[in-house]
């Protein structure tokens, strides 16, 4: 019976994957249409929407003004700068540093194809890895919170005019986090790879910071959100443990440094931090399909045969998100977008996405498919599974709309973004207070200030959207859905 069932599934898989390909086939001819390079320049334009502190001249997004000035004051730091996650006001170290990792990545293996857009992602990430670095000054301490979420999430007010709580929130020796410096490390060394050309003496103080914090996140093994539980729970909590942050951490310092100690500290590791676990996962809070991806490059051009299992764990990550495979984990809507269970599933499908793309460029150069049973995954396949994404993202989709604020004709009017959602300190120079911004939040009015390149949570199961603010999950708009969207969009800008 369970032979008839096996063989039965592989002649629904074989029929569901070609009917696929020939979609895909068509799709190709047809062509999209999409402008890539606009979509491109938007999607890195949202990233200075997104800023806190004070801004530079240079500063294009003109309805925002500076904001959290005295960030740190309360601990004798300047902790300002940096990023707002998403349409609140607060700094979370978490998310933050896999937006910046996601950014640097993007960079490296596309930003030959960014063009002119190639400078403002860099400066992107430098925004990033400059806060990341104020963070880090102390040894053995990274702090990584600025901001009381319950505070903030109980107010509806412009960045400029927070009145709420700045709190202050840090692991130290006493207080582990190897979660959140495990992915500091990493920021901190894809972004010195970002600049070991264009800024040699920056990014080996990134690099040297990198191998600190990593250093401590290591040495002080424990979870932040067991030590911060209050305060990043349920907002940020890791739930998969830290274990991948650490070997996340190491691989990118291997791949930045190219020190011995760290490859011989992903070998040693692999099995003790549970590289094979949920290989189909990746995104803030879970690094294993990213970490698998990343060190198949060196398997595939035939420099690493000790990391062969890591590839192993890669292929299977491609077999498992296939269409036509039914996965427990991995969906998909009526209308072909990757759908995961959880809140702002764009997180996944850009996250997902962009491994898919970069793992086909590494498949590419080695001249290697990926086999999946009886069938296979060809580098040409994994392309177009990661174009239909985005296209669908940019409007090839159900509702015939883009869910990227200021792309094409039709997009979300009423995000879930509190300085997008209420009136421009220049339009209205006085203070909005924190509970004077509710009636903005609850207005059906689209929102005054376009935040051009937001890309929201996005539609649901079906395909549904609802284009409204209280819908958080669905009109959210984040920096870790944009950071690997950027890559995603320069490669296709160059290969339409």
């Amino acid at each position: 019976m369970a032979r008839k069932s096996l063989t039965t599934s592989l002649r629904n898989l074989r029929v569901t994957t070609f009917l696929f390909l020939v979609l895909l086939s068509l799709h190709a001819v047809i062509g999209s249409g999409h402008d890539y390079h606009d979509a491109l320049r938007k999607s890195i334009l949202f990233f200075e929407g997104q800023r806190s502190g004070k801004l530079p001249p240079d500063q294009r997004v003109r309805w925002r003004r500076d904001s959290a000035l005295n960030d740190g004051s309360t601990v004798g730091r300047d902790l300002t700068g940096g990023y707002y996650d998403a349409g609140d006001n607060i700094k979370f170290g978490f998310p933050m540093a896999f937006t910046t990792t996601l950014l640097s990545w993007s960079i490296i293996d596309f930003g030959r194809n960014m063009g002119p857009e190639l400078k403002n992602a860099v400066k992107a990430v430098k925004w990033a890895a400059d806060y990341l670095l104020k963070v880090t000054a102390v040894p053995d301490v990274v702090y990584v919170q600025v901001g009381d979420a319950y505070s903030d999430h109980n107010c509806w007010e412009r960045p400029e005019d927070m009145d709420t709580l700045r709190s202050v929130y840090k692991i130290d020796g006493s207080h582990p986090g190897s979660d959140v410096a495990g992915e500091t490390a990493a920021a901190l060394a894809a972004a010195s790879i970002v600049f070991r050309s264009r800024d040699p003496a920056y990014s080996r103080l990134l690099l040297n910071r990198a191998v600190r914090v990593f250093d401590f996140a290591d040495r002080h093994r424990g979870a932040y959100s067991s030590s911060l539980r209050s305060a990043v729970c349920p907002f940020y909590c890791d739930v998969n443990g830290y274990q991948d942050e650490l070997l996340w951490g190491a691989v990118w310092l291997h791949k930045a440094s190219r020190r011995r100690r760290y490859r011989e500290y992903v070998v040693k590791n692999e099995v003790i931090l549970h590289a094979g676990d949920t290989i189909n996962e990746f995104g803030w809070d879970n690094k294993h399909a990213g970490i698998n991806v990343l060190i198949s490059k060196e398997v595939l051009m035939g420099r690493a045969e000790y990391f062969e299992s890591f590839k192993q764990n890669a292929d299977d990550f491609i077999c498992s998100i296939l269409p036509g495979i039914s996965h427990p984990q991995v969906q998909y809507s009526p209308g072909g977008l990757i759908f995961k269970a959880g809140g702002s599933n764009m997180q996944h499908v850009t996250s997902l996405s962009f491994l898919l793309l970069a793992y086909s460029s590494y498949l590419s150069h080695a001249n290697k498919v990926v086999p999946c049973g009886e069938t296979t995954a060809s580098p040409a396949l994994l392309k177009h599974l990661a174009k239909r994404q985005v296209d669908y993202i940019l409007g090839d989709n159900p509702l015939g709309m883009s869910y990227m604020v200021g792309y094409g004709p039709r997009y979300p009017l009423r995000i879930h973004h509190r300085g997008s959602s209420l009136p421009s300190v220049q339009a209205h120079p006085a203070r909005i207070r924190c509970k004077e911004g509710s009636r903005y939040f609850l207005s059906p009015n689209p929102n005054p200030n376009v935040h051009v390149g937001a890309v929201v949570g996005g539609p649901n199961i079906t395909d549904a959207f609802p284009d409204s603010r209280p819908f958080f999950q669905e009109s959210e708009p984040t920096t870790y859905i944009n950071a690997p969207l950027v890559g995603l969009l320069a490669y296709f800008s160059a290969h339409p």
